[in-house]
């Protein structure tokens, strides 16, 4: 994200005239005059005549959130002088669900619910609306999409309505306020009070102070000599001397009690100590009137010092101090509500004369945080939604998807079971169908068309292209079934291969193998693909993968697009309400599936092929064999419906789908050929001669 300080000096996005200034026409139809503001040029000014209507802006100027593709998107957001939203249109996106899936009509209804919401309102995607928040319908298929485009548009809102003025800032939510340890002290020299913080400096240059009029008015005025540049203006020192370890090593026991004497509830002290030609107090100063040379600024608010504030600092006693040649006690008094632990600045002001009435002024803050050690701070006593608001945008959505993360993890689980007893559970073949097809029932309804948990060949370009580009871990948590399941992905193909999630986690797979198994059911006819050109088709899937890698590596955009092949997207993501080509590819699929099983995942599935390419690697190989598969037992071969058995009895790996199907058939021994023999050759075994207990047969002549 990039920060609001910088966001000013950013170059501001170029207004493209068909999309950026259409959201302006459509919010201000009177428009006649965009014109950059002077002091932030990011943000457009509207004006009808003379009349200034409201204000533009593009929200990738100020902050740059990944979105699912792990690139941010921009949006123009309209606001009128009141803060309100007249207009908000999502200009560029590299959303792979919106490039190619819901139509962009559907994004731009989404963003037409924020006209007439206020820059400072809190406001969520889905759920109800509540006193304390606004919800505005989600899109469906486009969850983490839609929830950054609202995070973009209130984030920014909000940060431009402060800017101007229009809604409080970030500033207004303060923490508890810190409490001071006024029962300790350490005797602690110069040294050691400006080594740990306690006393902070400000050193100012003259070439520092010309430096800043260079541009204005005041520039060449009162300008140093080459040879004097790094002489010092003035050289300023601070301290907070409420605390007892500051306050008395700098003013000594007597001055430090009389002080604290002095100050009544709520009411603090600082030391400002200079030496140079520069006073802070300057000698424009008189009775009844302000310091105009200093200030205190915390939280965004500024504050100055009166007569009655100061106080004069003439001994001071910790060991060590070099002299200055002006010292000051200053009092910041009640009203001002003063944090103490909280980061603040003294900010130094030196001004040019221009004219006889005019200067130019130059701020140079001396940033002052009091140590740690000096203060405790309660913990802020925040409800769950405020607690919400202040992490992270996918750790929200981790939060709001908990039921789906509880509900996969449990599923995972199981499924980690059934791998761990598999040999116990293929003894009990009704079973173990039964609890296959429960799964990729769970796989289909819940992973897919619930979660939307459909891992793509899209998920692995994106993450080899930000490896390339520069990872972050925000652009894969934004979608915690995703991230869920590409972790256990990880972890299963390094232990099983591919086989695992093709046969068990994938739902198009799943919906695949379960309408194959109601056609098998309604006795519809099966065709099996001959080994020979069985084989063959299998390079296809490893050539669209090769494909999508070098296109790719030019434009993902593209790629993203080429990725259509799978039909994710149209039968699980968006469940199938897309336009009809889609559609009818999809369908296509499974039609032919019903002749022969899951024939998009074994030839044609990019995905697939790139997770057998490491299944090669993987620790584990237990789908048992005999030395009779394959010769001259062939059951298995004939029997796998992927056609993963080789004629000589090996699995390939790398086309498996781990159905447990041969290991049903490996333990059965009224179905195992080399078992079936086994058993017969005990039963004869038992009516062979040489055993006492049976009666001998004696033949008759």
């Amino acid at each position: 994200m990039v920060p609001w300080t910088s966001a000013v000096a950013a170059a501001p996005q170029e207004y493209e005239p068909l999309a950026a200034r259409q959201v302006i026409q459509k919010a201000f139809p009177s428009v006649d005059d965009i014109s950059a503001r002077e002091d932030n040029r990011a943000i457009q000014e509207l004006r009808s005549g003379d009349e200034l209507l409201g204000y533009a802006y593009q929200t990738l100027d100020f902050v740059q959130t990944p979105a699912y593709s792990g690139k941010p998107l921009n949006a123009v957001v309209v606001l009128d002088t009141e803060g309100e939203i007249h207009g908000a249109r999502v200009i560029h996106h590299d959303e792979p669900i919106l490039l190619i899936g819901i139509p962009e009509i559907k994004m731009h209804e989404f963003t037409d619910q924020y006209v007439g919401l206020k820059a400072d309102q809190r406001v969520t995607v889905g759920g109800k609306s509540t006193e304390r928040r606004t919800a505005v319908d989600g899109l469906s298929g486009a969850t983490v999409t839609v929830m950054v485009i609202n995070e973009v548009i209130m984030k920014t809102a909000h940060r431009v309505g402060a800017e101007l003025g229009m809604v409080k800032g970030g500033s207004d939510s303060r923490p508890p306020m810190a409490e001071l340890r006024t029962g300790e002290f350490q005797d602690k020299s110069w040294e050691e009070l400006t080594g740990d913080g306690s006393i902070r400096r400000l050193l100012v240059t003259r070439g520092q102070v010309d430096d800043a009029f260079e541009g204005t008015e005041a520039e060449g005025i009162e300008e140093a000599a080459p040879g004097e540049r790094d002489e010092a203006l003035i050289d300023l020192y601070t301290g907070y001397l409420n605390v007892p370890t500051i306050g008395k090593n700098l003013l000594g026991e007597s001055q430090y009690e009389w002080l604290m004497s002095e100050l009544e509830e709520g009411e603090h002290a600082i030391a400002v100590m200079a030496s140079g030609d520069y006073s802070f107090k300057g000698s424009g100063y008189v009775r009844g009137g302000i310091f105009d040379r200093i200030q205190i600024r915390q939280f965004g608010d500024t504050f100055n010092f009166r007569d009655l504030d100061f106080y004069r600092l003439s001994d001071v006693y910790a060991g060590g101090m070099p002299d200055f040649s002006e010292m000051a006690i200053f009092v910041i008094r009640q009203q001002y509500n003063f944090d103490p632990g909280a980061p603040w600045s003294l900010e130094l002001s030196i001004r040019r004369q221009t004219g006889p009435l005019d200067s130019e002024f130059a701020l140079f803050p001396l940033e002052y945080q009091l140590p740690d050690q000096y203060y405790t701070r309660p913990e802020p006593q925040l409800t769950e939604e405020e607690w919400l608001e202040t992490q992270p945008m996918w750790v929200q959505l981790w939060y709001q998807r908990q039921f789906q993360i509880v509900v996969l993890g449990i599923g995972i689980g199981v499924l980690m079971f059934i791998l761990f007893f598999q040999d116990w559970l293929v003894k009990k073949p009704r079973v173990t169908r039964w609890i296959r097809h429960a799964f990729l029932t769970y796989t289909l309804f819940f992973i897919g068309w619930y979660a939307l948990g459909q891992l793509s060949i899209v998920n692995v370009l994106t993450f080899v292209n930000s490896l390339i580009s520069g990872f972050r871990w925000e652009t894969f948590l934004v979608d915690p079934v995703i991230f869920i399941l590409w972790a256990t992905v990880a972890g299963i193909v390094l232990l099983w291969g591919r086989a695992v999630y093709c046969g068990w986690l994938c739902p198009f797979g799943a919906l695949q193998e379960l309408v194959n198994e109601i056609a098998r059911k309604l006795k519809v006819p099966q065709y099996t693909v001959p080994f020979a050109i069985h084989e063959r088709l299998w390079a296809i899937k490893y050539i669209v993968l090769l494909v999508l890698f070098g296109v790719s590596l030019d434009s993902l955009a593209t790629a993203e697009k080429m990725a259509e092949i799978e039909p994710f997207k149209t039968a699980i993501t968006l469940r199938f309400d897309r336009s009809w080509p889609f559609v009818t590819y999809a369908l296509l699929l499974i039609v032919v599936n019903l002749f022969t099983r899951k024939v998009f995942c074994r030839y044609m599935c990019p995905l697939g092929a790139a997770l057998a390419l490491p299944t090669k690697l993987r620790v584990f190989d237990w789908l048992k064999r005999r030395k009779e598969c394959g010769n001259p037992c062939r059951l298995c071969d004939h029997e796998c419906e992927v056609q993963a058995i080789h004629p000589d009895g090996t699995i390939n790996y790398q086309e498996c789908h781990y159905c447990l199907d041969c290991q049903m058939t490996y333990f059965d021994d009224h179905k195992c050929p080399p078992l079936i023999v086994k058993r017969r050759g005990k039963r004869r075994g038992h009516n062979a001669p040489g055993h006492p207990e049976k009666i001998p047969v004696t033949q008759v002549t």
